[in-house]
């Protein structure tokens, strides 16, 4: 019993060391790894090569497969283009099987002990995580060492011999196996790394290895479909087409799976190299077979999954791509993008107020009002969003970020709130009551509207940009239109003492819109605060100095 406990063990570090070396190499190249991929969509025989290097690296085809997925959703590049990095990357998944099939025992304590390390010494920085990278790596050649370790007394049993010679030899079984461990531990490498393993110490034939392998690659196609199953119709035709290749390649070489064991008996001695070498020629000729009908299966996607027609989900999330969480860099890009569109509906709610003011539309001051639940909804999503996101995997540069991201959201979400607060007072103290303003107070609300209108869109720069300059011209706008909200109130008081009838009828309702006007402004001019701390252009206070002398010198 201890053995079989040892040996589970050994399979469970084995598959958390694959996870390590995989979230640590995302989160100290995440941005390089995203330029390379998208520099090299161009070419199909170079997005190839690309695959094959990232996911090397990665050593998980499923995570390059989310990050181009990433690509293809964002329209930045074809499906076809995208299906080629996937061929590549299968590759590179198993060229790294091959170089861990090599005895490396000898390295696995350096590699952890450096990795630690270099882990304590600089956590937060890259070279802690290049550490951490280090340990994953040391992890699973220890893990392949305890394996090892543990099948040896399994073997030499008699009821464990029975039972291996009890198993049937059925590929569709041994395909079936693969693909629910590779489901299970999220990693086909580790599933392959293991056949290879047990099969070198007798505890299975070598050809249940084999249809394990061909399992695991299956497994891997479908996990990549399940990550992606939440997201839209572009992100998951990728996985799909990926998926098909593999399920071609495995329904291929199902029958030639005895005649390609007893060619690799003949040229390679070893059963565990004869496993990783069937594995990495799997793939191989999977690229070459397929390389040339990434087109024809892209189109077939795009039939399977076809673009919902405009408007079909309304103004529901259309950024926050789950399958981007993998890399944080570009899930803080996703959340940006998601902010913008969140204020891009603030704004359609601002532009509707004066069409509202103007007409006395019930029907449309209605529709814009519930355009601030999707306000809600939009900040809510983006929040949760960004709380999925592993602070410890940000950059200082993109911690920042983060928290910008977080700040604009929450003005938008309060801007939102006060354009509903404004619809609703106009309904109730001026279209139901049938008021309307005077000429000179209608004029002002209107300047104050498009000044509004003009700083938000300077806000959405701000945020979007990072201009220093531009967000100071937005807290410079704060102050005129704080002049301005006094200088109108001023002229308002003075309509009233003219005895202007509109003004009398609309005072409350007047006063209180320009207010809320400037306490909209407020929201949208403090977009600008973060951008100038951050470049250390914000002044400690805006207190004028005082000709009294400090409050604690007043007499007591």
């Amino acid at each position: 019993m201890i053995h079989l406990l040892n040996l589970l063990a050994a399979i469970a570090l084995l598959v958390w060391g694959t996870h390590i070396v995989r979230t640590g190499m995302l989160r100290v190249l995440g941005e390089d790894l995203r330029q390379v991929l998208a520099s090299s969509f161009g070419n199909r025989f170079k997005a190839v090569a690309a695959g094959l290097g990232v996911t090397s690296l990665v050593q998980s085809s499923t995570a390059t497969c989310l990050i181009v997925a990433s690509f293809v959703g964002s329209g930045l590049v074809a499906t076809s283009s995208a299906l080629a990095v996937m061929l590549g990357a299968d590759m590179g998944t198993a060229l790294m099987a091959v170089v861990f099939s090599f005895d490396l025992s000898w390295l696995s304590p350096l590699l952890i002990f450096a990795g630690v390390v270099m882990f304590i010494s600089r956590q937060n920085t890259n070279t802690g995580r290049l550490g951490r990278v280090l340990i994953g790596l040391g992890l699973i050649t220890l893990a392949l060492q305890l394996i090892v370790g543990a099948t040896r007394p399994l073997t030499a049993a008699p009821a464990v011999r029975a039972l291996l010679l009890a198993l049937p030899n059925e590929v569709l079984l041994d395909i079936l196996v693969g693909a629910v461990l590779a489901l299970l531990s999220y990693s086909s490498l580790a599933i392959v790394l293991l056949s290879a393993t047990l099969a070198a110490q007798g505890m299975l034939p070598a050809t249940v290895a084999l249809g394990l392998v061909l399992g695991a690659n299956v497994g891997s196609g479908v996990l990549a479909i399940i990550v992606t199953s939440q997201s839209k119709a572009e992100v998951r035709r990728l996985p799909l087409g990926n998926f098909l290749f593999k399920l071609g390649g495995a329904l291929i070489f199902i029958p030639l799976i005895p005649r390609v064991h007893a060619e690799l008996q003949q040229w390679v001695g070893e059963v565990h190299q004869q496993v990783v070498l069937f594995h990495l020629g799997f793939n191989a000729v999977l690229a070459l077979l397929f390389i040339g009908f990434t087109g024809p299966v892209a189109r077939l996607t795009e039939r399977l999954l076809p673009t919902p027609a405009p408007g079909t989900h309304g103004d529901r999330p259309r950024h926050l791509d789950p399958v981007a969480l993998a890399t944080p860099s570009l899930a803080i890009s996703c959340a940006a993008r998601e902010a913008l569109h969140q204020a891009d509906v603030v704004e359609t709610m601002l532009r509707g107020v004066l069409p509202v003011m103007r007409e006395n539309d019930l029907a449309l001051a209605e529709r814009l009002r519930q355009m601030d639940d999707t306000v809600d909804e939009l900040y809510s999503a983006i929040k949760f969003y960004l709380t999925q996101i592993s602070r410890e995997a940000l950059s200082e540069r993109e911690g920042r970020r983060w928290a910008d991201i977080v700040s604009f959201t929450i003005n938008m979400e309060q801007i939102g709130d006060s354009i509903e607060r404004v619809l609703q007072d106009l309904e109730d103290k001026k279209i139901r009551k049938n008021r309307s303003f005077s000429d000179a107070g209608m004029a002002e609300i209107c300047h104050l509207h498009e000044r509004l209108l003009s700083n938000l869109r300077l806000g959405m720069s701000v945020f979007l940009d990072g201009h220093v300059r531009d967000a100071q011209k937005l807290l410079e706008e704060k102050a005129r239109f704080r002049d301005l909200e006094h200088e109108y109130a001023a002229n308002h008081i003075g309509r009233l003492q003219d005895n202007t009838a509109q003004s009398i009828e609309t005072s409350s309702l007047h006063l209180d819109l320009i207010s809320e006007l400037k306490r909209i402004n407020s929201h949208i001019c403090s977009i600008a605060y973060p951008i100038l701390e951050s470049a250390g252009a914000l002044a400690a206070t805006r207190i004028r100095p005082s000709h009294l002398g400090a409050l604690d010198e007043s007499p007591r």
